[in-house]
């Protein structure tokens, strides 16, 4: 039988070391030694008290198995198993690569743990007043400031990353959800209605199968690169006036459509075109 335990945790001092070392054991009795990083005393003392309550919330290994992994290794892991087709769509997919141009030279070599609400709100800021650089012939050239919708959007993909990671019990919590944007976005995000008139405008220069992708979103709102065009012919049935969505961005996209007179036109126009292979849309 074990013998028991005076202390829940100590700290003491290695031969020929100024740091303090913390030894403690996990809910299963097993003796843990790591260094504290610091000198002073207090920190340390510190440092192990978030140890002990870890432990007794059941969240120890969670802590200690983020603390080991750098950033830029779990980005590589988010992109391959939580980031491509069919967990999520292709566009989807090339606006993750695209923010992480910008969000890898900042947090690739830290370690998940490290990263907290404070240094994301400092990138942000510092985003913001950064310059867009264009490549010319003659090198790199910098233009306007990066707009706050660019820099929402790289914000966006670091809390989605972080929230896979809390999900595999990598981080404790996601550092995105204490973050204040620095900047308002509500009049950014404004959507622009077009009318009819402009409608046809658009339709009247355009060529027919665009055309008819026009007339089908107004009419029916379906998602352009998850739901309409990989659509089959089978899936759209003219009689019933009803178009069948298999697979969607969300449970409720999965169901029958239904279609106004104006999109059924539009897609018996399409299937006149598409040729004789089995998708509406071929290429």
């Amino acid at each position: 039988m074990a013998r028991p335990s005076k202390h829940d945790g100590v700290l003491y001092k290695r031969t020929g070391s100024k740091v303090w070392w913390m030894r403690y054991r996990d809910r299963d009795g097993k003796r843990y030694l790591e260094t504290t990083n610091t000198e002073d005393w207090q920190e340390a003392q510190q440092k192990l008290r978030e140890r002990l309550q870890a432990r007794d919330q059941n969240t120890l290994q969670i802590i200690r198995r983020g603390e080991q992994m750098l950033f830029n290794g779990w980005v590589d892991f988010f992109l391959e198993n939580y980031s491509q087709p069919p967990i999520r769509a292709a566009m989807t997919h090339k606006a993750n690569v695209t923010a992480l141009k910008q969000l890898m030279p900042e947090f690739g070599e830290r370690k998940l743990a490290e990263i907290d609400a404070d240094q994301i709100e400092h990138y942000l800021r510092h985003r913001l007043h950064q310059r867009n650089r264009v490549r010319t012939g003659s090198g790199y050239r910098e233009t306007t400031l990066a707009k706050p919708t660019r820099v929402h959007q790289e914000f966006r993909v670091l809390r989605r990353i972080f929230s896979v990671a809390v999900k595999m019990k990598l981080c404790p919590a996601n550092p995105c959800a204490a973050v204040e944007f620095p900047t308002s976005l509500k009049a950014l995000f404004r959507p622009h209605y077009v009318t009819w008139s402009q409608q046809q405008r658009i339709e009247a220069f355009a060529p027919p199968y665009l055309a008819n992708v026009i007339r089908i979103i107004t009419e029916t709102g379906l998602r352009v690169y998850k739901e309409l065009t990989p659509m089959r012919k089978d899936q759209v049935d003219l009689v019933n006036a009803v178009a069948w969505i298999p697979e969607s961005k969300t449970p409720n996209g999965v169901a029958e459509v239904p279609l106004t007179e104006i999109a059924v036109k539009a897609f018996r126009s399409q299937l006149e075109i598409s040729g004789t292979g089995l998708w509406l849309f071929s290429v």
